[in-house]
């Protein structure tokens, strides 16, 4: 039997669900039945702009965000979609902070949701440096569906594993 290893604290019933998913090759249709088309949110800039839209509406009053943008080094096998950066430089008298998030490079073609999902997860790291109910809890507000987005972005990573690279979306 296939091993999940994006889905190893799940329950046994989650599993077989998803190993049935594979087993009747049903899982690329489950997918793009759900999720039918892809972004357009194909550069840095724009990724940018999009990152800071969901950061002004959700979480107002944290410190801005300074970058945002794709990365081509940053892999799933490192376990990290998505990075997030606090930089502090003294700058005469001051101390000057920078967030920063990186998005891996394979999201550039994806459904909105997953790209979404990654974004709310790492500006969250900005008010919640751990991952506990306070930090899910504020992922929720930004993205109500964000648990069931994340299952699903588990199930598609499942899916470019069986099929050993990243195809284009639709």
């Amino acid at each position: 039997m296939l091993t999940l290893k994006y889905f190893n604290h799940y329950p046994p019933q989650i599993k077989t669900q998803v190993h049935k998913l594979i087993e009747t090759k049903t899982l690329t249709a489950h997918l793009l039945k759900k999720y039918p088309s892809a972004h357009t949110i194909s550069n840095d800039k724009v990724l940018f702009s999009y990152a800071s839209a969901i950061k002004e509406s959700s979480m107002k009053k944290s410190s801005p965000l300074s970058k945002t943008h794709y990365d081509g080094k940053i892999h799933v096998i490192n376990n990290a979609l998505g990075t997030h950066h606090f930089i502090s430089r003294v700058q005469g008298t001051k101390l000057k902070a920078k967030n920063e998030i990186k998005i891996a490079s394979m999201f550039k073609n994806v459904p909105e949701e997953f790209l979404q999902m990654i974004v709310v997860h790492e500006l969250a790291h900005f008010k919640e440096k751990e991952h506990n109910k306070a930090f899910y809890k504020l992922c929720e507000y930004m993205q109500p569906a964000y648990h069931q987005v994340e299952f699903d972005l588990r199930l598609y990573l499942t899916h470019i594993d069986l099929l050993g690279k990243i195809e284009s979306w639709n």
